[in-house]
């Protein structure tokens, strides 16, 4: 996909958290589609093959690379939107790269540096989140990673910061911060509405205020809006409560486009 699409209009990184089945990701696509044709916005559908990261090793961490990478092929045959999901290991940039358009560097290893030199080498667009233990001032340095392995394609996105015990607090400059740098800001407005581990071992989450986040994000100049959606998101299997309704997309994408 085009990078400096990124820099000059709204764009919005959408989908289930994790990849529970084929249908799953096929009925988010479609809706994504729909709203992609009706707004006339830059979506990019995102679905994590592995939660490395959960808070229990009892809970459901998804197909894995393979399976879902096959998985992935299918939604950007079927039905043509640019793709990203995220990486954990430096061997899983290139399997990655092979299919999605964005590879995604988790918050808790944005400063892992042979992740990040290997996502840059791919050639692909690099999303890289910011750590909950991070200043926006600080992201210069994981940025800097990437661009020094070749690779200027690069976004950065906020997603809280780590005060107290299970929650999250946002502080905004740092979008503004981050925008110093010269590349485009994401604001992760699902992830940072989480409680993490704060539900009996697991994450919970307050999906009601995810719209003032993405609005609060826009008034601080975002470039784009990753928010996670479902159509059942009390019973999904990883991120429920801080995942939108897949219903409520639509009106909070055109309200953030300012389409009409």
């Amino acid at each position: 996909m085009d990078y400096n699409l990124l820099q000059t209009k709204p764009f919005f990184i959408v989908g289930p958290c994790v990849m529970e089945n084929r249908e799953l990701l096929f009925l988010v696509a479609e809706k994504l589609v729909a709203i992609r044709e009706k707004l006339g916005v830059t979506i990019i559908f995102k679905s994590s093959f592995d939660k490395a990261n959960r808070t229990s090793i009892k809970s459901y961490r998804g197909p894995g690379i393979e399976k879902g990478m096959e998985m992935l092929q299918a939604v950007k045959a079927e039905f043509g939107l640019p793709i990203t999901t995220d990486i954990h290991e430096p061997f899983q940039a290139k399997i990655a790269a092979e299919v999605v358009d964005v590879l995604q560097i988790p918050a808790f290893l944005c400063r892992q540096t042979d992740l990040l030199v290997a996502a840059a080498e791919t050639g692909k667009i690099v999303n890289i989140k910011k750590a909950q233990f991070l200043s926006g001032q600080d992201m210069f340095y994981p940025a800097q990673k990437v661009a020094e392995a070749g690779n200027n394609q690069i976004i950065l996105t906020e997603r809280g910061n780590s005060f107290g015990y299970n929650n999250l607090v946002v502080d905004f400059r740092n979008l503004d911060d981050m925008k110093a740098f010269g590349h485009p800001v994401c604001m992760d407005c699902t992830h940072s509405v989480q409680r993490p581990g704060g539900a009996g071992g697991k994450t919970g989450g307050d999906r009601k205020f995810v719209p003032s986040m993405a609005r609060a994000a826009k008034a601080f100049g975002a470039n784009g809006y990753f928010m996670e959606a479902h159509p059942d998101p009390d019973h999904a299997l990883s991120d429920g409560p801080n995942m939108l309704y897949l219903n409520d997309v639509e009106s909070l994408i055109r309200e953030l486009a300012d389409a009409e």
